[in-house]
């Protein structure tokens, strides 16, 4: 999507309604869209690795610079003014968010119906650190320092159903907030516990992730220091029977010493929680090892523990739902599907792919386009639907035929779109031509072969 520019408006509220002597926009400022209250949308500000700046002062300098200019707000970043030194010194990029959550069919929000909220925050470089196990065991967690360089720009890459990230970010902050009020949980009970279930390659790990990362950033002014636990599941199986057990209870110790620090906000990330809660009734039955029932049992007591700390989240994910013990689906509070792409989600993830391409030079488009000009899925219904004029179109032209690729990978995953791409300049005879149109033909061959290709 293309950033947010300044906007000449057809018929713009009165200068009394939008902004006072010094053009700065008034709090009480009415909206022809919205009767009083307006929009709160996020201004994530990343700073540079090597600024020392304050993070207040940034903030500052940054609703200042919003102020001063008459935006309309949609997702994407938008450009660090020239003329602010300490800016231009201190940020490395300014990003909006989730504009979408305020508005319906991916309208624009206009300067005067907005109220910014911005956060500013600053990579962690350190990379994963990782929790040595016992002599002949393998680690039993990797602990990253959130907000990390390796998760950045993944939430805005991952593309699912209308609502699901919008859906997660709302819980995850009711969560934190009744926690944070005292609600009595025994009046109203949450455990702050997500679980993901869909199958393979659909983006529910990085989903987790990226979610940890945002919910980082958001609340950086309430837990300055924010880490994510990324469970390994396979080393918490001894060899030795009945060791198990005890090897999860002695990992969440250790997450127990973390949130115990009240400036620390904890996310616990259990990949396929199938490994660790396998339904119990199985082992029961005989066909599975009695030292699983250990280990469902302590998985369980433990997450029960957390539940009266507030600054821990539990994110899981499960290819096998089935396979989860009842009790511990009963205790999450969001199971969401994370299914196969729809064909809106699979055209948005091949034209963000398109784009990067571009981009790059790898292919290059003709007449003075460029990747910002593909069209998203709502513009190109609406074009299509428009008749068409002897001029040809060249970005709606690439555009039908990139509608055309996402129709023929019906039922792929997200991880096989992404890698799509690749595939297809791969298996090109002569990838150096860079023309969008035969590549995308070459994409659409790449995917019907791979599906002839699958293992019965």
């Amino acid at each position: 999507m293309s950033a947010p520019m300044e906007i000449s408006l057809p018929n713009p509220p009165s200068e009394a309604q939008m902004s006072d002597s010094n053009g700065v926009v008034s709090e009480s400022a009415a909206s022809p869209c919205l009767s009083e209250d307006k929009i709160l949308v996020s201004v994530e500000v990343c700073l540079k690795s090597s600024s020392t700046a304050r993070n207040e002062d940034v903030r500052l300098a940054v609703e200042r610079m919003l102020e001063k200019r008459s935006l309309s707000y949609v997702d994407g970043p938008i450009p660090v003014p020239l003329d602010d030194s300490f800016l231009i010194e201190n940020v490395q990029g300014i990003r909006i968010c989730d504009t979408d959550d305020g508005v319906q069919n991916h309208d624009i929000l206009l300067f005067w119906q907005v109220k910014p909220v911005v956060h500013v925050f600053q990579l962690s470089e350190e990379g994963p650190c990782e929790e040595l196990g016992g002599e002949g065991q393998i680690s039993s967690f990797n602990e990253w320092i959130l907000p990390a360089k390796e998760f950045d720009g993944m939430w805005e890459s991952l593309i699912f159903e209308s609502g699901l990230k919008q859906r997660l970010l709302r819980y995850a902050a009711s969560a934190l907030l009744f926690t944070e009020k005292g609600v009595d949980p025994f009046l109203v009970s949450w455990n702050r516990i997500v679980l993901l279930h869909g199958p393979p390659g659909t983006g529910k790990t990085s989903l987790c992730k990226a979610l940890a990362q945002k919910l980082s950033i958001r609340y950086l002014s309430r837990y300055p220091h924010s880490v994510l636990i990324e469970v390994n599941a396979h080393s918490l199986f001894s060899k030795w029977f009945s060791e198990s057990g005890k090897l999860v209870a002695k990992l969440f110790q250790k997450i127990q010493e973390m949130i115990e620090e009240e400036d620390n906000l904890v996310f616990v990330l259990i990949d396929e929680v199938e490994s660790l809660a396998a339904a119990r009734k199985a082992a029961l039955s005989g066909s599975e090892p009695s030292d699983s029932i250990r280990v469902v049992n302590a998985l369980l007591t433990q997450i029960d523990k957390l539940k009266s700390s507030p600054n821990v989240v539990i994110l899981t994910t499960s290819n096998i739902t089935a396979a989860i013990d009842i009790a511990f689906v009963d205790r999450a509070d969001i199971k969401a599907y994370v299914g196969p792409p729809t064909l809106e989600a699979r055209y948005e993830i091949l034209r963000s792919c398109l784009q990067e391409l571009i981009r790059t030079g790898i292919l290059t488009t003709p007449e003075g386009c460029d990747h910002s000009m593909l069209l998203n899925y709502a513009g190109l219904k609406e074009k299509i639907s428009i008749p068409e004029t002897d001029k040809v179109d060249v970005p709606l032209h690439i555009c039908k035929r990139l509608l055309e690729v996402a129709e023929g990978c019906e039922g792929s995953s997200g991880r096989f779109l992404r890698k799509l791409p690749f595939l297809a300049h791969a298996t090109l005879a002569n990838p150096c031509t860079g023309d969008p149109l035969k590549f995308l033909f070459g994409m659409l061959e790449t995917a019907r072969r791979d599906r002839t290709e699958l293992p019965e």
